[in-house]
Parts: C-alpha cells; structure tokens; sequence
C-alpha cells in the first residue's frame, strides 16, 4: 500500500510560527511530527510515500529527504497552492501512486501501533474505503468533524449530532473504487470528505474505524504543552 503524507497546509493557526517553519517539521516530544509519523507509516508496513509539500516546501524535503532514514521511499509532489486534501491525492495518483492508498496529514502524531491497525482493519473489512475515528480529542464544530459509525461502517461522514463523542482523524483508506469520485469535486479546495460523501451515496461500504489519541498542535502554545508537558 502506497501513502500519501499532506505536508502543503500553511498552519494558519500557528501563526507566526508558521510564517517561518512549515508545521509538520515543527516538534512533539522533541521530534519533528512528520519525522515520528513517517517511522510510524515504515512501522505499519508502507513502504512507499508521496509527500505533498507546498507552504516552505524546501524545508519539509530537506528533512525527509529520500525517506532512506525513515525506512522508506519518497517521492515528493508539490501542491502549489491550498487546494484541498483531494487534490493532493490526485497529484500523487498522477506521479505514480497506486491504490488502495493510506492517505494521512503531515501534523499528526498517531498513537504507536494505530497505523498498522486501521490498515488491518481497512483490508480486514474489504470495504471501497475507511476513515479513521478518535475520541481522543472529541469533536469541535467548524475545527473537528463528528463521525457517525455503526456496526463498523460510516454512515455519516460529517456529523453534527453533539451527543457523538467520536470525531473524524486525519486518517483515510482509499481503495479503488474510490479513485473515481477525486474527479468533478466543488471547488477548490477540493476535500476528501465530498469523495467519501459521494461514495456513500453511490452505496459503497466505507469502514468506521476507531483509533487511539491523536496529538498534534494547534495553537503556539500547543509547542510548549507538547515538549514540556513539566510546564502543562
């Protein structure tokens, strides 16, 4: 399975920190979140990654370089504006990334072990997709979507319902059924929630699976509680 690593976000929220380091190179207990993610995807058994790099680009490649001190190999594609999490997946696809494909932010830190398990149960499930589900942090309207899941499938890819404690991550498995629906979208942006919309309408099986804390940074303050947590 190939990976798609979304490494082109300008990290509005993190401003003005983000004016001068891209946010996936910025660190959680000391290490660069796209470092720790990346041995994280080489741990669960990916073996090829796209990073999509835009906002301070040569950064990001610097530190990754060719994914050999990762485990991995990379290959790079540039996004050369905010276009949406969809495009980066068709930009991959059109520099040689097959499917199924994991697809993954650049900003998150994953709790050991719950990559390889959302891509065992994706396969498991043999559904056309999966989004990954959290608790760990809950939903926030307008910031973090809710996901409604029963018996294992999607049923809502956004949901408003406030006594739903299980927000969508940042984690998606596109099979190829999927592929299709990258094209026509509204935009841009161009997002991956309208490609999982599109194909529950079209009554394809999206699995619901629910992973660990996720940890990332939001806030300048976020650098701070995420590498002194003495000073939380």
């Amino acid at each position: 399975m190939d990976a798609v690593v979304m490494a082109a976000g300008e990290g509005t929220r993190l401003r003005p920190l983000t004016e001068r380091w891209p946010k996936p190179v910025l660190p959680i207990d000391g290490r660069s979140v796209i470092a720790t993610l990346l041995h994280e995807l080489a741990a669960a058994g990916i073996e090829r990654a796209f990073v999509v790099t835009g906002h301070l680009a040569e950064q990001v490649e610097e530190l990754v370089g060719d994914g050999s001190g990762f485990g991995l190999a990379v290959r790079f594609v540039r996004q050369p504006g905010v276009l949406g999490s969809a495009d980066t997946v068709r930009r991959s696809l059109a520099a040689g990334a097959q499917p199924p494909l994991l697809v993954t932010a650049a900003d998150t830190v994953y709790s050991p072990g719950d990559v390889r398990r959302f891509i065992e149960g994706f396969t498991a499930s043999r559904a056309a997709g999966a989004i990954a589900g959290r608790r760990d942090p809950p939903p926030v309207p307008a910031h973090r979507d809710g996901l409604r899941v029963v018996n294992g499938l999607v049923e809502k890819v956004v949901d408003n319902d406030p006594a739903n404690q299980l927000g969508s991550a940042p984690l998606w498995a596109l099979g190829a059924p999927l592929i299709a629906f990258l094209d026509g979208l509204s935009g841009p942006p161009f997002e991956l929630a309208d490609v999982f919309k599109h194909a529950l309408e079209s009554n394809l099986a999206i699995a619901g699976i629910e992973i660990g804390r996720t940890r990332d940074l939001t806030r300048p303050i976020d650098l701070v509680k995420e590498n002194f947590p003495y000073l939380g």
